[in-house]
């Protein structure tokens, strides 16, 4: 059984390592339709309503979220390795250590979990994540969906979470895991940046007219994010200054549509 079919947590982090290296080095497994998972997967628009930082299982809740959205950065890793073996053996050997590193992140979220009192499984998950992708997606697809929207949306998100964190008297613990992974996540971003402008330039596209256009052109598999575009951190993990107004201008788009399904109508 493959790692993207084996269903408990902490096997995937056991042998994320190892399965990576399994794809690098040429093997190949199938990719499932559904990843496995040892806890209930529902719609996000079913899951419980959520508690304030200033609770410990609120802060638990929120650890348990992005430990799921860890182990989707990670899974999709491995999906990316088996689905792109003619991809450029340097992107692949970075992707790995990219990938072990979603394992390294996923492992502190259910650590801290543990510490506050919880444990994993307490909430339900989502695949959103897993669901954004397709076996049609080309690599620079597959790069920007991940790597350029998922993962930024990411940096965006953990940033107002940290902020958030810094005015909780309990949160010390909570907010150190959420620093290291935002800061390490720059360089996962970074990663997808840098790769996205060297496939462009393999296959003669200019990734300044590409990325609006091919985002808008995935729009339709693409998660809707509502985090405030941080500027700062995506000059760091490698975003242009009209990649950034790309991202504000799409948000803008998006957020129409986000308002009327708060609103319910």
């Amino acid at each position: 059984m493959s790692i993207l079919e084996t269903a408990d947590v902490w096997e995937k982090i056991k042998n994320i390592q190892n399965s990576c290296e399994h794809l690098v080095q040429g093997g190949s497994f199938a990719v499932p339709t559904i990843p496995g998972r040892d806890v209930p997967v529902l719609d996000s628009k079913l899951h419980p309503p959520k508690l304030g930082f200033s609770k410990l299982e609120g802060q638990a809740r929120m650890l348990h979220d992005l430990a799921s959205i860890e182990l989707q950065a990670m899974e999709l890793g491995v999906r990316t390795l088996a689905e792109f073996p003619d991809a450029p053996p340097a992107f692949r050997e970075e992707l790995m250590a990219v990938t072990v590193s979603e394992g390294t992140h996923l492992r502190l979220c259910l650590e801290g979990i543990q510490d506050l009192g919880f444990k994993w499984g307490d909430w339900p998950v989502h695949c959103a994540l897993w669901d954004a992708v397709s076996a049609e997606d080309s690599l620079l697809d597959r790069i920007l969906i991940v790597h350029r929207y998922l993962e930024g949306s990411g940096l965006d998100a953990g940033a107002y979470l940290i902020q958030r964190l810094d005015g909780v008297d309990d949160g010390k613990l909570t907010r150190k895991i959420v620093g290291q992974i935002n800061f390490e996540e720059i360089g996962h971003v970074d990663f997808g940046s840098q790769w996205y402008r060297k496939i462009c330039k393999f296959e003669k596209i200019n990734p300044s007219d590409d990325f609006a256009k091919r985002m808008n052109s995935l729009r339709h598999k693409l998660p809707k994010r509502m985090e405030k575009i941080n500027h700062d951190l995506r000059r760091k993990a490698g975003f242009t200054e009209g990649e950034i107004l790309a991202c504000e201008q799409y948000r803008e788009s998006i957020l129409p549509y986000q308002q009327k399904l708060q609103l319910g109508t």
